[in-house]
């Protein structure tokens, strides 16, 4: 197939489609590095390496910052925002013609997934994934107090190529004082549509995907999997709730059972088609101030680093995709003609 170019509806990025460079996972090549070594701070009996935990599930009795936990949320130690920023009273904020600057007020959290040191997204049963996105929906509820906060970016960096600088499983939440650019422009993206259309851009996805069948991964009672048409990167897959919701942390205990089954069926894939590849998933939702409910639709991307981002790309905002996503989702399925 000759090379495309294909627009990303949702923002208006383009992406190089090039399906004749490569295809399968087996085509790629993962390059591993070493992560920090040493004593994990995340491991059971090392609770006290960490700042005081802000939430934890699985303990038995009422032991705070103690082993027994499953899902535990810590403060992260060396923070991108502080909550109660030094100079946020006398610094103020600074607007002229040319510079502009806030202070970076905000909060930096870590969410162990396991107290199990080598353990995966993919191998976690699934009543621990459940217990992860149960603890994510309550740090969004605690957020939300915070009236200087805007935005709560939840996270995964896994593998060196990915951002983790440590092993052990966890996700991560930063929570912004302003409304992130990239995510004003999928939020202008989809209440455009809605304005020029009447209906979620996001529905309309789910149903070409639903109809043409030909990029589903994996699709459950209530979300949908699948390499969306303009893929950035190869095998990139995005889970999105049937439900019409612009919030994650609207998501009911019914739907949390449903994502996690299929987010750990589709990661358990990836683990094994990949030699321990390298990814970042991030969520995708509404502010934490106003309503979108009208027009956006949560999501959750999964962005699997086989690639590396270069000149070009940093240049011009194109992607170069090597894998077409029609081919990467029948791999993924497991289709015997992939």
């Amino acid at each position: 197939m000759a090379p495309e170019l294909r627009k990303d509806p949702t923002s208006g990025t383009w992406v190089v489609v090039a399906s004749s460079r490569s295809r399968r996972p087996s085509d790629f090549k993962i390059t591993h590095g070493e992560q920090k070594k040493g004593v994990c701070p995340f491991c059971y009996g090392n609770e006290y390496m960490t700042p005081p935990e802000v939430f934890a599930s699985g303990r038995t009795v009422d032991a705070p910052n103690a082993e027994g936990w499953e899902v535990r949320v810590v403060p992260n130690k060396f923070p991108a925002l502080i909550p109660d920023h030094e100079d946020s009273i006398n610094l103020g904020n600074r607007h002229d013609k040319l510079y502009t600057g806030i202070p970076a007020v905000g909060i930096h959290e870590v969410l162990v997934e396991s107290p199990e040191h080598d353990s995966t997204l993919g191998s976690h049963c699934k009543s621990r994934i459940e217990d992860v996105l149960t603890a994510i929906v309550a740090r969004f509820d605690a957020v939300k107090k915070d009236n200087r906060i805007k935005y709560l970016q939840i996270f995964k960096n896994w593998g060196l190529a990915g951002g983790a600088s440590l092993s052990h499983t966890h996700c991560q939440l930063i929570a912004v004082p302003i409304v992130p650019k990239t995510v004003q422009n999928k939020l202008d993206y989809a209440k455009q549509y809605k304005d020029t259309t009447g209906r979620c851009l996001y529905c309309d996805i789910l149903r070409r995907e639903i109809e043409t069948k030909v990029r589903i991964v994996r699709e459950s009672r209530s979300f949908l999997a699948f390499c969306p048409y303009a893929s950035k990167f190869p095998y990139e897959t995005w889970f999105i709730p049937k439900n019409h919701k612009a919030a994650f942390e609207d998501i009911s205990k019914d739907e949390i059972v449903d994502l996690a089954g299929i987010l750990r069926n589709v990661i358990r894939t990836f683990e094994s088609a990949f030699d321990d590849v390298p990814y970042n998933m991030v969520w995708h939702t509404s502010p934490l101030k106003g309503d979108f409910n009208q027009y956006y639709h949560w999501h959750i991307e999964l962005l699997p680093r086989l690639t590396t981002i270069a000149g070009f790309e940093f240049g011009t905002g194109f992607y170069i995709n090597p894998t077409i996503p029609e081919a990467a989702a029948a791999s993924l399925r497991g289709d015997p003609e992939a």
